[in-house]
C-alpha cells in the first residue's frame, strides 16, 4: 500500500493529503489568528470513496489540536459532517456566544 504524506501549505492557506506522488486531497481554510475556518474539504474525483478527506480532516485537526492556540470554525459542510460523527473532537470548535 502507498503511504499518505499530510502537508501544511500556510501560504496557499490549506492542508494536503498526498498518496504517492498523486495529490488526493485538500483542505482550504482562512486563519485570523485566533480561529480556523475550514472553508472546502475537496477529494480528486478518481480518489473519491477512499476515506482520504476524513483522514486530512483528522490529521489537520490533530496539528490544531498540538498548537492549542486556535479554535475551528467547521464552515464546509464535510467538516461540519466529520465533527458531528467524531463528537470527542468537538472541544476544538469555537461556540458562539450566546445572549
Amino acid at each position: 500500500m502507498t503511504s499518505l504524506t499530510f502537508t501544511h501549505e500556510p501560504d496557499a492557506s490549506r492542508y494536503t493529503l498526498h498518496r504517492g506522488d498523486d495529490l488526493v486531497s485538500v483542505l482550504d481554510y482562512r486563519d485570523d489568528g485566533r480561529t480556523v475556518a475550514m472553508t472546502r474539504a475537496y477529494t480528486v474525483p478518481g480518489f473519491r470513496g477512499h476515506g482520504y478527506a476524513g483522514e486530512l480532516v483528522d490529521r489537520a485537526v490533530t496539528l490544531l489540536e498540538g498548537q492549542q492556540n486556535r479554535q475551528v470554525i467547521p464552515v464546509c459542510w464535510y467538516v461540519a459532517d466529520w465533527f458531528a460523527e467524531h463528537p470527542e473532537r468537538g472541544g476544538i470548535l469555537q461556540h458562539r456566544a450566546t445572549a
